[in-house]
Formats: structure tokens, sequence, C-alpha cells
């Protein structure tokens, strides 16, 4: 099948029970990307800076581009001016510099809280309660150019499907619970990035507003050859 046959199948399916796609284009050529552009699809993920700005000044400018991946402070600014969603501060400094970089750009960017949800070591992500004292420290009240707008998890690795449904149910408990003392007069707070290829069906049983398809709509990944951020 065709990536625009891929992706069609997704969207269709997802549309239907009102969750966003995230096409996954990291490690394949803004070509790939432009025929899931040319079939409909908008929103599209990469996992590296300099990739992403590579294929934003290659593609269609009504693109929205998230970063999925981990964020380095120092790689913020190349893509403050466009990036639509950060799905992936873990940090209360790397909220600083978003703030930062955002109001050098007259911009409000929305941004996503990882959370660690995994039963990994290589997972990146704020502990519960380390999310909960971000949004309490005094320092994240005066942010005025980022805009938190729900929470981001990556299951683990693992076939056990009652473990990747018990951590999405997890994620969800704590949504709910930021939600109701954190943003209750908010409605853009309203997002739970969670699912990929192979447990996207679970997170939305669980609550996902927004899954992440790469491999399935676009094929297995090509040598990458972006430099290391």
């Amino acid at each position: 099948m065709s990536i625009a046959d891929n992706l069609l199948k997704y969207k269709n399916e997802l549309d239907s029970v009102g969750v966003k796609l995230v096409a996954v284009s990291k490690n394949h050529p803004a070509d790939a990307a432009l025929e899931a552009y040319n079939a409909g699809q908008r929103v599209f993920g990469e996992n590296l800076v300099q990739e992403m700005v590579e294929k934003q000044a290659q593609l269609p400018q009504d693109i929205e581009w998230h970063l999925i991946g981990h964020l380095q402070t120092n790689k913020v600014k190349y893509i403050a001016p466009f990036v639509k969603l950060i799905e992936s501060v873990d940090s209360l400094k790397l909220l600083k510099e978003i703030d930062k970089q955002a109001a050098k750009n007259n911009r409000v960017i929305d941004c996503l809280l990882q959370i660690y949800i995994a039963d990994e070591d290589t997972k990146f992500g704020l502990g519960f309660d380390e999310a909960i004292e971000l949004l309490r420290s005094e320092e994240f009240q005066t942010f005025k150019n980022v805009r938190i707008v729900g929470l981001m998890g990556i299951a683990t690795n693992t076939a056990l499907e009652g473990q990747t449904k018990a951590e999405f149910q997890e994620l969800k408990v704590l949504f709910d619970g930021i939600k109701v003392s954190f943003f209750r007069k908010e409605d853009s707070f309203k997002e739970i990035s969670m699912g990929m290829s192979s447990d996207y069906k679970l997170a939305i049983e669980q609550g996902s507003t927004m899954v992440r398809i790469g491999s399935n709509i676009f094929g297995k990944r090509v040598i990458k050859h972006w430099k290391a951020e």
C-alpha cells in the first residue's frame, strides 16, 4: 500500500472517534511527508530539531509541526518561530527557555508536559509529583508565552497489554486531577497524547486525544542522515 493509502486508513478510523493523528515523519524524506500532505494530512511529528527545521523549509507552510522527541534547551530557538506544539516538555528549565524564545518571536507556544509512565530507564518525562511541583511553582506563573494544553506519555515497550493499559490509565487519572486543580476554567487544556502504532487502540480506549503513528504510514525508516543533537 502507498503512504496515501496507509494514511487514509488511519485518518478514517481516528476521525470517526474524534482523535487527532500525528503522522511521525522522522527519518523519512520530505517527499514522503509531502505525499501524506497531498492525501490530506496536516499534522506531522518530528523527533530531531534539525530534521524538523529542514523539512519545514521545504514543505507547505500550513503544516502543523509537533516536536515529539527530547528537546535540549539550546535547540528551542530554531523551532520557536513555527512549531505548533511541543509535546515533550520535561522540565521547568526547558519550559522557561520555550517561553523566552516564544516571546522573541511574538508567539505563544502550546506545550504538553511529558509524564514518565513507562517501566524503562531510557524514557524521558516528569514524575507525577514533579509535574505538580512545576505547575505550583512561582516561576511557572510568570510565563506569558507558553500555554500548557495537556499531557504526553510513552508506555513501556512490552507485549503485556495489561501493563500498557495500566500506564495509560495512570496518565488519564493524572490529567483529570491536573485539569481540576490547575486548568478548571481553561478549555485549551484538553489534550492527552498517548499511543503509537502498536498500542494506539488501547490509548484511545483510555482517553487519548491524539496518537503518534509513523512506520505504519511511511514504512520502514530510511537511514538517518541528520546529525545527532
